[in-house]
């Protein structure tokens, strides 16, 4: 016997029955955010992973996600030394669950980690009709949580109909830029706003009806007069703050007010003190609502197959701001906080 095993090392037979050894990388949280994210508040951190039991997978993140709800969810939900929160496309890689074979894709919830060991049940396989041209990434953005938050936001906060106006902040981003065009889509007349040039002319690109920077205006209330001059049925707000104070006044009576994200306060060291909102709510009627996509889990499929199928016909496009390299996770997280992307951020491992 023992002859054998050593002719078996001889050939390396032992190489492939002996499980390999994974080092996963990982970004964890080294300090909480004060203000502005730095790099210096993260630190890349090596984690040797053990070998799988019954039911589990071993898995290889592709596709990274930086999202705004980072920002406040870090401070919420995190200790200093976690590994950063965030969604992944990864790729299965080995596996001792029957339900999920070797090189299939899935979407992942594991945080900023580049291999990571799951049981399968946090895990949501790629659609079977995800066609094979369409990048995996958009699992993240267009046809991912930004999408879906787009999509439930406006059928079941916003109850858009065909003829309103909709107006939407942070329209270039990976939320906004579905908004416009599903509002489109539902035969509504869109208004978005965006932080550069650049920004705007790709909003009118995918077929936004108005678009302006709102940071060259001289005036925000004149701005959104002028691209709307009978005022707002629905509102998409996913930056709170001034630009809420000023839409508000310029909502049309029983109009509807979706609270997406507020990423103008994400970064504030000390709350902005603003206008308040109850005599326009008052005199105009208007329902606001705040909402996270989580409330609508039991409908996802619906979702997902709702946009996979726009996006394949074209109706809806997709714009990502890809980063490469895993290295540059708070790099591409800070760019994306500071509105330096154009469409939904990704990191390629």
């Amino acid at each position: 016997m023992g002859k054998f095993a050593e002719a078996c090392r001889h050939i390396g037979f032992e190489a492939m029955f002996t499980p390999r050894m994974v080092i996963a990388k990982a970004w964890v949280l080294k300090k909480h955010f004060d203000g502005f994210p730095k790099t210096s508040d993260f630190d890349l951190k090596k984690i040797e992973l053990p070998n799988l039991k019954d039911g589990e997978l071993l898995l290889e993140s592709v596709f990274l996600s930086v999202d705004p709800y980072m920002r406040p969810y870090s401070q919420r939900d995190m200790k200093e030394g976690d590994i950063m929160i965030g969604t992944q496309v990864a790729r299965i890689v080995e596996s001792k669950n029957p339900a999920f074979a070797v090189g299939a894709f899935v979407v992942g919830n594991s945080g900023w980690r580049t291999h990571f060991i799951s049981d399968g049940k946090d895990l949501q396989l790629l659609p079977s009709n995800w066609p094979e041209s369409l990048p995996r990434s958009l699992a993240l953005g267009t046809v991912g949580m930004p999408g879906l938050t787009a999509y439930f936001g406006l059928l079941e906060v916003c109850k858009m109909k065909p003829g309103e106006i909709v107006l939407v902040n942070a329209a270039a981003g990976a939320v906004g830029s579905v908004v416009g065009q599903l509002a489109k889509i539902g035969g509504c007349k869109v208004v978005g706003c965006a932080g550069s040039d650049d920004k705007v002319a790709y909003l009118k690109k995918i077929g936004f009806d108005e678009a302006f920077n709102y940071k060259t205006v001289k005036s925000l209330d004149e701005a959104l007069r002028k691209a709307s001059p009978d005022g707002y049925d629905c509102f998409f707000d996913n930056v709170g703050g001034e630009f809420a104070s000023v839409a508000i006044n310029q909502m049309k009576k029983y109009g509807r007010i979706a609270v997406c994200g507020a990423i103008s306060q994400y970064n504030d060291s000390v709350p902005q003190k603003g206008p308040y909102v109850q005599i326009p709510m008052i005199f105009k009627e208007l329902q606001m609502e705040g909402f996270l996509v989580t409330r609508w889990k039991n409908r996802q499929e619906e979702g997902v197959q709702a946009l996979l199928k726009w996006v394949v016909e074209g109706k809806v496009k997709c714009h990502e701001q890809v980063t490469e390299g895993f290295e540059n996770m708070p790099m591409a997280f800070i760019g994306m906080l500071k509105g330096e992307n154009l469409g939904k951020a990704v990191v390629k491992v």
